[in-house]
């Protein structure tokens, strides 16, 4: 899908049952380990059990992940707020697009989405994400939602033959 200027419409919904493939699929997709911090393998029955416990309230569970769909019903990402902290009001941002829907802007659409939620929902202060210096996607991303670089992380992640500096971009809502 070629990218356009029109930032495409994408909607937030929780996770369901039905989601566990496509989550099985991302959550062992060894290419993105470096940028989920995850070294290990999930089984299904794991993710499913993940699923089955999730409560869906951020303020029992820390978090909220969801699925971001398009116009169409159609799965284009999975999108997280992570480390949610009600006192201090702030969280973590995660968004995989995936595979056949990059570059087409749903990235951008999917992080709108997620400040608007955090802010007028959740009454956030701000949100943060780490991004590894060499993704240059993911901090074109970012800025262009607003985020700003306000540190950096040496030699934070090890992608197997080396150390990699690791960027925390936060805004302020």
């Amino acid at each position: 899908i070629p990218m356009t200027d029109i930032t495409p419409s994408v909607w937030l919904r929780a996770i369901e049952p039905e989601d566990l493939d496509l989550i099985y699929q991302l959550e062992n997709d060894i290419t993105l380990w470096d940028v989920s911090g995850t070294s290990v393998h999930y089984s299904r029955n794991v993710i499913s059990d993940f699923i089955a416990r999730f409560t869906g309230d951020i303020y029992t569970d820390k978090q909220a992940r969801m699925i971001a769909e398009n116009q169409f019903g159609e799965p284009v990402a999975i999108a997280d707020i992570v480390d949610f902290n009600p006192h201090n009001r702030r969280a973590e941002l995660g968004v995989v697009v995936l595979p056949l829907s990059r570059g087409a802007g749903y990235g951008r659409a999917v992080v709108e989405r997620l400040v608007d939620y955090a802010r007028d929902t959740l009454h956030l202060h701000q949100l943060y994400v780490y991004v590894s210096e060499d993704n240059r996607a993911s901090l074109n991303l970012f800025r262009s939602v607003g985020f700003q670089e306000t540190g950096r992380l040496k030699s934070w992640i090890f992608n197997g033959t080396g150390y990699k500096d690791v960027l925390l971009l936060q805004l302020f809502l």
